[in-house]
């Protein structure tokens, strides 16, 4: 009952909320935000508990305000991915300035193919759509199935329309097809500040142990493609902004696991620069570190 509600309820989004007037999204967007982060639920609880160590000195207060801008920020997500498909190409055109864009179309024009790698900061899809209509350059990512069924084929194709290749996170293909888009020239997009498989890589994120995916730096080091962490973040404007940070470089020397290691670390630095700087924009509601992950051991 739970899984059709879900999918009744993100099918309504995608056939009502883009055809509201933008105004009107907005502040709808706002009001659900303030709404859900007033009931303290699970995922304000958990977003707060986040923030906490993204920003150690923040007192009670200041966490309050946090979660809140917090939860508008992840409704605005959603309000504008529901709409995007409904936007002109020059308002999806518009709608993202990065900055750094240079280390992405120098990497493609070398033709050994690009990794961006970015976590759950502002709005990836909008990002990815801005690259396929102003670049011109289709892409391939992966997505974690859902339920129901019904539900993760609305998402693949959301993103397909939007000019996205979509591969499954499960079914054990998906990193042959990537490294075989990237030895052909092609371009990778995967958030990866979390890990969906419980065998990533461990880093220090914040000052305390967190597991990160291994596939980008894997698949950088297979490949010869080239790996850029990008990070994202909203402001007061209608324009959501970013940057593509310098390459993770692959080390010269060590064993795989020892570069993949180093990399990872490299990509949780990036991605903790870009959060550090616009924590409302991270939109992780769900447990990250591995002290909140695995029970404390009693005294």
């Amino acid at each position: 009952m739970n899984e059709r509600l879900s999918d009744a309820l993100y099918g309504l989004g995608w056939s009502t909320v883009k055809k509201l007037p933008e105004p009107v999204a907005v502040r709808l967007g706002q009001t659900l935000a303030d709404t859900v982060w007033k009931r303290r639920g699970k995922g304000v609880l958990r977003l707060e508990a986040n923030l906490a160590r993204v920003v150690p000195d923040a007192g009670p207060e200041r966490l309050a305000e946090l979660s809140r801008a917090g939860m508008r920020s992840y409704l605005r997500y959603w309000m504008e991915s529901f709409r995007v498909p409904a936007w002109s190409e020059t308002r999806i055109k518009e709608g993202f300035e990065p900055e750094g864009l240079h280390h992405l179309t120098d990497g493609l024009a070398a033709g050994k193919g690009v990794i961006l790698a970015l976590p759950h900061l502002g709005n990836w899809d909008l990002a990815g759509a801005w690259v396929t209509r102003n670049l011109g350059v289709p892409f391939t990512t992966v997505a974690e199935r859902l339920k129901p069924e019904t539900l993760y084929d609305r998402f693949v194709a959301y993103r397909e329309g939007l000019g996205m290749e979509v591969l499954p996170h499960t079914g054990g293909s998906a990193f042959g097809t990537l490294a075989r888009r990237l030895r052909a020239g092609g371009l990778v997009c995967l958030v990866a500040d979390r890990d969906l498989s419980a065998s990533g890589v461990e880093v220090t994120f914040f000052g305390d142990t967190a597991r990160m995916p291994a596939g980008p730096a894997i698949l950088a080091q297979q490949t010869g493609a080239l790996l850029l962490p990008v990070t994202l973040w909203f402001d007061a404007t209608p324009v959501m902004k970013g940057r593509v940070h310098p390459p993770v470089e692959v080390p010269e020397t060590g064993t795989r696991a020892e570069k993949t290691s180093l990399m990872t670390q490299a990509l949780a630095d990036a991605f903790a620069e870009g959060i550090a700087d616009h924590p409302e924009d991270w939109h992780m509601l769900q447990r990250l570190w591995l002290a909140d992950l695995e029970p404390r051991e009693q005294s």
